[in-house]
């Protein structure tokens, strides 16, 4: 911290108490009170350096005790002492941690030019000009005083000037002039090495980021701060950085931030009051940059969790809302889980607010012209749209609040639905979810199971969840049905494919039966590689219809024992209850007995075109065998 030194003599000061006295060896003549601190002093020196002094000297003149009152001088009495060693020219040294105190006392005592010359204005300005404004600490030194001497240091320019020399070194990259190495007590060569002592090190200085600048910028006041961002921002500087501070900032004086989650090694500071914060939280909301991705999601999402504890306004929460839910795609799940503040606590998380977030994502995504995207392009492609993104997160969102007992039925439905239906390439993790959500709520209608399950599409579920789905007792017999019905149909799609294959493989014919060319070699070696494939692929088949028949059968063994139940039972309620569920399993045993048959009949086509595909190979080996 760079500093000059005023004043020749020795230092005659001492304090008594809460006086102040000037031991000269003569009798003090003048008393100066400020606030609770009296000086004893005298009235030459005083009034040789300052015309608002001598005019109150003058004005006590006829009393019989000098007594002056300065209850209104900028910076008190600690002001006032260095000014009265100055009047004296004892030793001080001007520094920038009192530079603006003396700035200030010296304009309103009017220590001026006119009334001795290199008085304490003109020094002071020459200090704060040519040494504090051009150094980064310094500046920002004399700009944190500047807060216990308004509107004095706002009406001398002090704050704009401060303001305006930090905001043009933070706009500049600073490894182009040196600062703030220097600042930090790190000295260059020439060369550009590191000095100690005035010995080259021979090591390089580090180059430094473009957030450099953000702590120390923290340990403002937040009406500093905000003005010191805004001259920034109308200087130019790129909003990602003026985010990024306002993060920063946010870390260190809101502990709400630090308590869920890591976000970075912000050192916290002495807490601030609820209300504090609330009203810090609203600003620098206010402050935010409004582009997309300009601040991460994760911090976002921890400045509304702590606005729902704070009871922010309902306008602050909904621009975070509206931020989060434009780039909701980079949202992570963890994240995402925003516990329910409400007094009520209906439920365990806050799913209106992620619903309400959910729309902002899709009303842009419909502003932005977002499109359906298609299943081969997002197994093809290694990284989902936003949209499928979204789509993904929202169904492990929905997987997560499902076992919560409070959560009713419509809000659980109106969240899953909210998704349109393209975003979702397949129903894998909306199955997970429902079912999860069935589990913890055994106690369900059937008509409410139908009614949630009424979300899937069958034709989307893998075949993994539709093997699940076929053994699961907690979905309706409806969507068993609707499952197994769709996975014979996905069976015969495969076995059609395979059938193409052969059919291909069999119409397949040399030029010349009588030339062998190295080619026609290359592509009966090639039929086969194929062959091969091909039964594996038959062998796999032929397992899967194994199973299949074997539900089938198990299905009929149950209908036969409930059928023997219901003629030894013979309650009229009970069969009112018993036989749509009977007609359920009867039209499931049709079709299982119907599939049964076809894929018997598939299964032996198949065989027989395999032999004959294999008779057909073998007949061309012998055959190349024969011309060579």
């Amino acid at each position: 911290m760079a500093s000059i030194k005023l004043g020749s003599k020795p230092d005659a000061f001492k304090r008594q108490g809460q006086a102040w006295f000037c031991t000269t060896g003569l009798p003090s003549d003048v008393t100066v009170e400020v606030g609770d601190m009296s000086f004893h002093l005298h009235k030459f020196p005083l009034l040789s350096k300052s015309a608002f002094l001598a005019r109150s000297i003058e004005e006590n003149a006829d009393q019989e005790e000098c007594v002056i009152k300065l209850n209104d001088i900028p910076g008190g009495a600690k002001s006032f002492e260095l000014v009265a060693r100055f009047c004296y020219g004892v030793k001080i040294e001007l520094s920038p941690a009192n530079v603006v105190y003396l700035r200030c006392a010296s304009e309103h005592l009017e220590m001026t030019e006119e009334v001795a010359e290199d008085n304490l204005i003109a020094q002071s300005e020459i200090f704060l000009n040519q040494v504090v404004l051009r150094n980064w600490k310094d500046s920002l030194t004399a700009l944190e005083t500047c807060d216990d001497l308004l509107p004095h240091a706002e009406d001398l320019q002090i704050v704009k000037r401060c303001i305006e020399s930090l905001a043009s070194k933070a706009t500049t990259d600073p490894n182009l002039f040196g600062w703030p190495i220097r600042e930090h007590g790190i000295m260059q060569s020439p060369g550009g090495s590191v000095l100690w002592n005035g010995i080259s090190t021979g090591a390089r200085p580090r180059n430094f980021n473009a957030d450099w600048w953000y702590d120390d910028v923290s340990s403002l006041s937040f009406p500093m701060y905000k003005r010191l961002i805004s001259t920034m921002e109308s200087r130019g500087i790129r909003p990602e950085i003026i985010a990024g501070s306002l993060s920063y900032y946010a870390k260190k004086y809101l502990p709400g931030l630090n308590r869920r989650h890591s976000m970075g090694t912000v050192p916290l500071t002495a807490a601030l009051s609820e209300v504090e914060q609330k009203n810090l939280l609203e600003e620098i909301d206010r402050l935010l940059p409004v582009q997309k991705g300009i601040a991460s999601t994760k911090v976002l999402l921890g400045l509304l969790r702590t606005a729902m504890i704070l009871k922010a306004s309902p306008t602050c929460i909904f621009n975070l809302e509206k931020r989060i839910g434009m780039q909701l795609d980079e949202a992570t799940l963890e994240d995402l889980l925003l516990p329910n503040f409400s007094y009520t606590m209906e439920t365990l998380y806050n799913v209106e607010c992620v619903h309400r977030i959910l729309d902002h994502f899709l009303a842009m995504d419909q502003v932005n012209g977002g499109e359906s995207p298609c299943l081969d392009d997002v197994m093809a492609s290694p990284s989902l749209t936003p949209i499928t993104s979204v789509a993904k997160l929202i169904d492990g969102y929905l997987a997560e609040i499902a076992p919560d007992i409070n959560l009713k039925l419509p809000k659980f439905q109106a969240l899953a639905s909210a998704v349109p239906e393209y975003a979702r390439p397949l129903d894998d993790g909306l199955y997970r979810a429902i079912d999860i959500y069935l589990k913890a709520h055994s106690w369900l209608s059937e008509a409410e199971r139908e009614q949630l399950c009424r979300l899937l599409d069958c034709q989307k579920l893998s075949l993994e969840a539709c093997t699940h789905a076929a053994q699961n007792e907690r979905l309706p017999l409806r969507v068993v049905v609707q499952v197994l019905f769709f996975e014979q149909l996905q069976l015969r799609t495969s076995i059609a494919g395979c059938l193409l294959v052969s059919d291909n493989l069999e119409g397949s014919r040399p030029l010349r039966s009588g030339i062998t060319t190295s080619g026609e070699a290359g592509g009966w070696a090639t039929a086969v590689r194929e062959n091969q494939v091909l039964k594996v692929g038959m062998d796999n088949m032929r397992m899967r219809l194994a199973e299949l028949e074997k539900e089938c059968s198990s299905m009929r063994q149950e209908i036969e024992k409930l059928g023997g139940r219901s003629s030894k039972g013979g309650g009229g309620g009970w069969a009112s209850r018993v036989v749509p569920r009977r007609l359920g399993l009867k039209v499931r045993s049709q079709m299982c007995s119907a599939q049964e048959g076809s894929v018997s009949e598939q299964q032996r086509s198949m065989s027989a075109k395999l032999d004959k595909l294999q008779a057909k190979v073998t007949k061309h080996k012998k055959q190349l065998a024969a011309d060579a």
